[in-house]
């Protein structure tokens, strides 16, 4: 599998990441161990998680795999703090926090140091600065080597890569960030993709696959042993099965017919080479899903059809990009 830098650092990541949402929940040990697996010897070396998955299970459960599967050296590992199970507070990047946070984390992971550290969310409640800092600190004791952040707007991104290059003192430089992006979900490029290409700070995409839907699954029903039918996850898929997104999916599989390749291969080989994507991090639940994304290596697509993607998944953008000269 090829890599890519995250963003202007010496960072280097295998350009489709493994993630693990569903590990230690949905995922069991054999499960997860035998995509682990397949991802390593793929060539794959990021792995994201976060401590909030299945409440730290996730990353207890990759801790052991490393430990007795794969070696430690061989991979890159990005976790996630900040987030909290609190629906008044859905984050905390406060210092104490944060590396308290990531403590536990090394601890669960059995590891001391992670690759990447990623801020989970925008916290309103505590200063940026104070949560940067956290950042500096966490990299200049070792215990993370690069550090990012995830769910940041656009104005929060270019705010902390702003802080970062204009405080006094060395500070650690923000790596990559982590969206939601994939053809049912392109909002990323209104703010936060061009300021991340500015600030040449790296973009992971989460469900590239348009949270499965662009699998080309539900065209049809929703399958028994879908995350569409599962009762936690249900509510996460709803949202991209209106007609909007039908419309999107049917011409994924036309191209896909066309290619003669599947409609994952399709939609991921989309995401994957965006402007500015290091790399979309993946969630597959068996080993067969995972195969066949990782044979979208070899995938790229025409010209043409990632110009009728484009078309056919075009936003709408209106206010600040109205062109008012002409009124």
């Amino acid at each position: 599998m090829k890599h890519r830098h995250v963003g202007r650092t010496g960072l280097r990541v295998s350009r489709i990441g493994l993630g693990t949402l569903t590990w230690a929940r949905d995922t069991g040990e054999r499960e997860a161990a035998d995509l682990l697996k397949a991802f390593w010897e793929a060539g794959g070396t990021l792995v994201d998680t976060a401590d909030v998955y299945a409440d730290g299970g996730a990353e207890y459960l990759l801790g052991r795999l490393v430990q007795d599967l794969v070696p430690r050296r061989d991979l890159v590992i990005a976790t996630k703090a900040g987030g909290v199970p609190d629906p008044e507070r859905r984050s905390d990047c406060s210092r104490g926090h944060l590396l308290d946070a990531l403590d536990a984390s090394l601890e669960r992971l059995g590891t001391d140091y992670v690759d990447l550290w990623q801020v989970h969310s925008y916290d309103p409640f505590t200063p940026l600065e104070e949560t940067l800092q956290a950042l500096d600190t966490a990299v200049a004791s070792g215990r993370a080597r690069y550090a990012g952040v995830a769910g940041f707007c656009g104005w929060q991104l270019a705010k902390a890569a702003a802080w970062q290059l204009a405080a006094p003192g060395a500070h650690t430089r923000l790596a990559g960030v982590q969206m939601e992006y994939s053809l049912l979900q392109r909002g990323v490029e209104r703010e936060v993709l061009p300021a991340a290409l500015d600030l040449e700070v790296g973009l992971l995409a989460s469900s590239p696959l348009g949270r499965g839907v662009l699998t080309g699954k539900y065209r049809h029903s929703t399958p028994p042993d879908s995350r569409g039918a599962s009762e936690h996850l249900a509510p996460f898929v709803e949202p991209y099965l209106d007609d909007a997104a039908a419309r999107v999916v049917d011409a994924v599989a036309t191209a896909a017919d066309g290619l003669a390749v599947t409609p994952l291969q399709v939609a991921l080989a989309w995401v994957r080479d965006r402007p500015g994507v290091a790399a979309p991090v993946i969630g597959p639940r068996t080993s067969r899903q995972l195969v066949e994304a990782l044979s979208v290596e070899g995938l790229t697509l025409p010209d043409e059809i990632c110009r009728a993607l484009d078309d056919v998944s075009a936003p709408v953008h209106r206010y600040p990009d109205h062109d008012w000269s002409t009124l």
